[in-house]
């Protein structure tokens, strides 16, 4: 299953429409500039899983109907075989699989994250993101660099963050190679 970032405007736009709030109280409820928000809007600008996360609690339906327009279905199990997750590659350069986006009424959402390793990123401000409820990440694979308000943690495979994802908190790649982990958003 993919998704077209067109479409997802066209999804964005009529779901905000059809709760009745303007551009400018959709921006203050969502934290993104108005000028932004509308190249979004008209499918020129790409958005971040954090900002997609915020438009389900704001619209009331799940991440993956904004994603594909089509709702999950099932309500007992799912099974994502290795590799067969729904790609979602909306932050720069990380990499995105959607581990349960056939199953309904989720109170979790689980990603498989690729982070790149990225040689002239390690001497930038990394760029940090809030949303609403919690997050609990755990390391496959390599090295990553977490921030979170003023504290700044090297965790490496087999260690695990757990945190409140309403403070802003950001990551990259170190240690010279990608980092794969597992990212639970908890709906709080």
């Amino acid at each position: 299953m993919q998704y077209n970032i067109k479409e997802v405007a066209k999804r964005l736009k009529g779901l905000r429409l059809a709760c009745d709030l303007s551009i400018e109280e959709f921006c203050e409820k969502t934290g993104i500039t108005a000028e932004d928000y509308e190249k979004i809007e008209n499918g020129e600008k790409d958005f971040s899983v954090t900002f997609l996360y915020k438009c389900s609690e704001i619209f009331d339906v799940d991440l993956i109907e904004i994603l594909t327009g089509a709702p999950p279905r099932l309500s007992t199990y799912s099974i994502i075989r290795k590799g067969q997750g729904l790609p979602i590659e909306r932050r720069e350069r990380f990499a995105y699989q959607h581990l349960a986006y056939l199953f309904k009424n989720k109170d979790i959402e689980p990603l498989l994250v690729t982070a790149p390793y990225e040689e002239e990123d390690q001497d930038k401000p990394i760029r940090l993101s809030v949303h609403e409820g919690q997050e609990w990440d755990y390391i496959l694979k390599g090295k990553l660099k977490f921030i979170i308000g003023d504290h700044t943690e090297i965790v490496e495979e087999g260690d695990s963050l757990y945190y409140n994802s309403k403070q802003p908190h950001g990551m990259i790649a170190v240690g010279g190679e990608d980092c794969e982990f597992l990212a639970i958003l908890i709906k709080k």
